[in-house]
């Protein structure tokens, strides 16, 4: 059998084609937007990548195509597969319907940590012969694939709340059906398909619908918009995690990376690990209550906690060239921002903390987050703000809320070598962007091999 995807460079849809290839079906893709590590882990498996969207990519006609949210209508691709008849899927609903009938799905949802949260998970679960399935927006460094069949009943997915396809505008996660489910938080985001909080809630409530009366929710605890959420109606059971939650964390640094887990009140043992930030704390602690759900004892998800190494672009380190560290990080809304930074400016103390930041997303190209942005960023020393002409909106104010520690660059060039110039021993520079940001971390890198730098 034969499958055809489109946007195979995608994430989620990468991790589509690794799954169809480890059932044995031909695999052949195509994408205009190609960068690692998903590319790189498409070539390596032997998978087909074609550029662009050109109808003669279908011919002849594949058993079936999966369509990626990306696409649309117009796209000359999807044109000739309704003119002429093919079958058509969405991601989604061929996971559903090819590799989660009949599994134990573990489901981690939420506006932040997803991918972070769900490769804890599948790890803890690896690490104590579990051996689940995942599908994972990122690749685990303890894994080094974003997506994996598995050999056991259980299957680890990232449940993304952004839409399906151009045809089924329901978000991702309700195709899933999982019987674990992490709701890691819900705030508005992805303002380019949902008009409010609100409609992101329903898209959950709908979620929550799906998840069965032996199955378990873990949740924050307090967060609001959740809670809004669960009022209109859930018939499974619920922990929580957070400062009043059934799973707590009573830090042992201030950075996260040492911490003690408590359940309802009992101290469950301690974690030493490399991760940083109280938001990587919180992701810990809901994939220990996950784990525990499909039996896995709470001392063994700890001693695997230990052993997680982290993901490829969460606070990746990709370089350190004289002295000074270059991280690349996928985080692009404020919450996410402002928690990365945190966890950091507690791990290097006064050290000087440079932000590289793409104003990429749908929602941030809109300015939906304009007037939360620069709060997000305090916990930086200086901060690049990549705005080129075709950004939506003014990042004036913006840069002029940070005091003079802020400048908007129309390119990446300009950019590149302003960080080079001002970059000294000891600092901490950190790209943001969730996407390829014309490969600036390693044109940085090189720039500074070149360069050196000042002490």
């Amino acid at each position: 059998m034969h499958i055809h995807i489109l946007g195979i460079c995608g994430t989620f849809m990468a991790g589509i084609a690794l799954l169809a290839r480890a059932r044995g079906l031909r695999v052949t893709g195509s994408d205009t937007n190609v960068y690692p590590p998903m590319s790189t882990q498409l070539a390596e498996a032997g998978i087909e990548v074609v550029s662009g969207y050109d109808p003669a990519q279908l011919k002849p006609a594949p058993d079936v195509v999966v369509i990626g949210n990306a696409l649309s209508r117009t796209n000359p691709a999807v044109e000739y597969i309704l003119n002429n008849g093919l079958r058509y899927t969405s991601g989604p609903q061929w996971l559903a319907e090819q590799i989660l009938q009949d599994r134990w799905v573990l489901a981690v949802s939420g506006t932040h940590g997803k991918t972070t949260t769900a490769s804890i998970l599948a790890w803890i679960l690896q690490h104590n012969t579990l051996q689940p399935g995942y599908l994972i927006g990122g690749i685990p460094t303890n894994f080094n694939q974003s997506a994996y069949l598995g050999q056991s009943p259980f299957f680890v997915v990232e449940a993304d709340e952004y839409d399906t396809a151009f045809f089924d505008k329901r978000s991702k996660f309700i195709h899933y059906h999982p019987r674990t489910l992490v709701i890691n938080n819900i705030e508005f985001d992805h303002a380019d398909i949902f008009a409010d909080l609100a409609a992101i809630q329903t898209q959950f409530h709908h979620l929550v619908r799906t998840v069965p009366g032996n199955g378990l929710i873990i949740r924050p605890a307090p967060q609001l918009a959740v809670d809004a959420v669960l009022e209109r109606g859930c018939w499974t059971p619920i922990e929580t995690v957070g400062p009043t939650g059934d799973w707590q964390a009573r830090l042992g640094a201030a950075d996260g990376s040492e911490f003690e887990v408590w359940l309802k009140g009992k101290s469950q043992g301690r974690v030493t690990w490399n991760q940083l930030g109280l938001h990587n704390v919180a992701n810990a602690l809901a994939a220990v209550a996950a784990a525990r759900h499909v039996g896995v004892p709470v001392g063994n998800a700890i001693e695997s906690l230990s052993q997680f190494s982290g993901v490829k672009r969460r606070m990746e380190v990709r370089g350190i060239i004289n002295a000074v560290t270059v991280y690349d990080d996928f985080a692009h809304h404020p919450t996410a921002i402002e928690t990365t930074l945190d966890g950091l400016r507690h791990k290097v103390g006064t050290a000087r903390i440079i932000v590289a930041l793409e104003l990429r997303s749908n929602t941030m190209r809109m300015g939906v987050h304009a007037q939360t942005l620069a709060p997000s960023l305090h916990g930086a020393d200086r901060v690049l703000l990549f705005a080129p002409p075709s950004l939506g909106w003014d990042t004036g104010p913006t840069v002029h809320q940070l005091h003079g520690k802020a400048l908007a660059f129309a390119n990446t060039d300009a950019m590149l070598a302003s960080l080079t110039a001002e970059s000294r021993a000891g600092d901490h520079i950190v790209i943001m962007s969730n996407g390829g940001f014309e490969n600036l971390h390693a044109r940085l890198l090189a720039a500074l091999q070149q360069q050196g730098v000042p002490a």
